[in-house]
């Protein structure tokens, strides 16, 4: 045991070795640290001096350079000078000379111009007066075919205006024989066109309806190879159109169809009926036949404008509903045909998917039958999984226990085993003087 005094409280206390050791060390390490704190601060300021000495010797070497450079740029600066000053005194003395040169040369050069100058006034003058005796000859000849030229002008347009005259006389009797000419043309075609209307009507004996069957069939075998167009004799709506025309694609997607509605006007009636009157029942008969279009080939109003222009379009009154003359029933299912063709590829693809959404719904009531087969089974499964997890669970538990158990005795062995290493004779004697002195007394003997 070491006896220390403290050197706060002046009072005395004792430490064993170990303690004595770590106070020891602890002593050791201030001191060792306030040394080294000291030294490093030593080196910090030795460092800044070596910095602050290499900077100024740095700084007085660039300012001895800089005015060595300052220096021979002066000298530099004051030698160039004085080469462009003689460079310059030189150039201006050629300059001086060569001016010199140039006056004497020119003043020669202008008297040979003022010379030849004078020579070229008296060839001119020359020159202009036999111009001048020229011009006056000429200008006697100009005049003299001036006159001529006056009087055969004079005699040309008395003739222009005699032929001016014929030429009118000529031209108003050809005129008024045009405007008769074009008099009669105009009759003959309103003639024409009332012939060609009575013609419509009486078709040379046959119905309208035959008239557009026959148009029809004449391009059946051209242009409507795969379209039927036959009399509508199905009657059980009530009513019945009068010629239906469909037409298919070789998938047998429809393109096109038209209900058709042919009215001639019988001359004889007392009233005159009007295409509006058939609307209607052309509406009626397109839908209860699944037709697209409604198309009335009518000669009804033979005078209204609104119904010669052409093709009319009455949807605004009753949907997809046409009226034409005969003269337009092939247009019109041409114009038809044309743009249902091109909305054929939607129509085939609005097919396709109305199969695929059949085999939708049957692959839906496949998989809702499968689904509630699998839950059934699940259901039987799922509550057997969960009895078994129950039991894993209850056996998971009896062995964390036993493990529980087997940890809690090795840490017990554990301690016993540290506290077995950690007995010496030392810890056995400490406070047993009698035991203490038995062992001595051992190792004396052991050692004699």
């Amino acid at each position: 045991m070491n006896e220390i005094i403290c050197p706060n409280c002046k009072k005395a206390f004792k430490v064993d070795e170990a303690g004595f050791a770590d106070i020891l060390k602890q002593v050791r390490d201030h001191q060792f640290q306030e040394e080294l704190d000291n030294r490093l601060a030593l080196a910090e300021r030795e460092k800044q001096s070596a910095i602050q000495l290499a900077e100024a010797t740095v700084r007085h070497t660039l300012q001895e350079q800089l005015a060595k450079k300052d220096n021979e740029l002066t000298s530099l600066k004051s030698r160039v000078a004085s080469e462009l000053a003689e460079k310059l005194a030189q150039k201006d003395h050629e300059l001086s000379m060569l001016k010199t040169k140039s006056e004497s040369e020119l003043a020669a050069k202008l008297s040979g111009k003022e010379s030849e100058i004078a020579e070229m006034r008296s060839k001119l003058q020359q020159a202009s007066i036999s111009e001048q005796l020229k011009v006056a000859e000429a200008i006697k000849q100009i005049e003299k075919e001036r006159d001529t030229l006056s009087n055969d002008l004079k005699l040309k347009a008395t003739e222009t205006q005699l032929l001016e005259k014929s030429m009118q006389e000529k031209f108003a009797n050809q005129l008024m024989v045009r405007e008769e000419t074009i008099k009669m043309k105009d009759e003959e075609i309103a003639f024409y066109k009332d012939f060609k209307q009575k013609q419509s009507t009486k078709m040379v004996g046959e119905t309208l309806e035959q008239h557009c069957e026959i148009e029809f069939n004449k391009l059946r075998a051209t242009g409507f190879q795969n379209a039927y167009f036959e009399k509508d004799n199905d009657a059980k709506g009530g009513t019945k159109g009068d010629y239906i025309y469909r037409e298919t694609d070789g998938a047998g997607n429809e393109i096109i169809s038209i209900m058709f509605e042919m009215k001639n006007e019988n001359d004889e009636t007392a009233t005159k009926k009007r295409n509006e009157d058939f609307f209607a029942k052309l509406d009626k008969d397109r839908q209860d036949k699944n037709c697209e279009y409604a198309v009335l080939v009518s000669l009804l109003e033979s005078e209204n404008e609104f119904y010669n222009t052409g093709i009319v379009d009455v949807s605004h009154k009753f949907q997809k509903m046409y009226v034409v003359r005969p003269q337009f029933f092939i247009p019109i299912i041409t114009l038809l045909r044309n743009a249902a063709m091109n909305s054929l590829k939607y129509k085939a693809e609005l097919n396709l998917m109305r199969n695929q959404n059949i085999d939708i719904t049957n692959f839906e009531e496949k998989i809702d039958s499968f689904k509630k087969g699998f839950a059934y089974n699940y259901d039987l499964a799922s509550r057997k999984f969960t009895k078994a997890i129950e039991e894993i669970d209850k056996t998971i538990s009896h062995l964390n226990k036993t493990k529980d158990a087997l940890l809690s005795s090795e840490n017990n062995l554990r301690l016993a085993n540290n506290k077995a290493d950690d007995l010496t004779i030392k810890k056995l004697t400490y406070g047993n003087p009698t035991m203490k002195e038995k062992f001595e007394g051992l190792s004396d003997s052991e050692n004699s």
